[in-house]
């Protein structure tokens, strides 16, 4: 294994929550609880967070495998672990390929469309926070 490879495999574990200590790394909430069912949609949505084109969730048969399984996220991490990836990934592993939802500054690349707003609103996030912690 090269040596980028294996800080590679070292980033991902930390995602995947394999008890290193950046998962203690918490958001609070951005607005009121989420709701689970609309975070799913979200989660699968072209017009939301199209996650599943990197990560698998239990009943979603077409999933992509760039990211993490999501099953049983809800049980690894807090609601404020899981925030806090879903909002900016980048503070937790600055090469991820994962977007930073709802960051606004600093960013590259970034379609005219959402320039100076984030991919997902408050309600959004928190949605998608809601349905995560309900994989268990």
């Amino acid at each position: 294994m090269k040596a980028h490879e294996g800080m590679r495999a070292v980033a991902i574990a930390a995602v995947l929550g394999s008890g290193c200590a950046t998962l203690s790394l918490e958001q609070a909430p951005l607005g009121p609880p989420g709701d689970a069912a609309r975070g799913r949609e979200v989660f699968v949505s072209r017009e939301g967070g199209h996650c599943v084109l990197c990560h698998r969730v239990p009943g979603v048969r077409v999933a992509g495998d760039v990211g993490p399984a999501l099953e049983g996220i809800g049980a690894r991490l807090s609601p404020g672990e899981i925030r806090y990836r879903v909002v900016d990934i980048t503070r937790l592993n600055p090469e991820a390929v994962m977007p930073a939802f709802h960051r606004t500054e600093g960013l590259a690349r970034v379609a005219p469309a959402y320039a100076g707003r984030p991919v997902l609103d408050a309600r959004q996030v928190e949605d998608v926070v809601a349905y995560l912690g309900s994989l268990r």
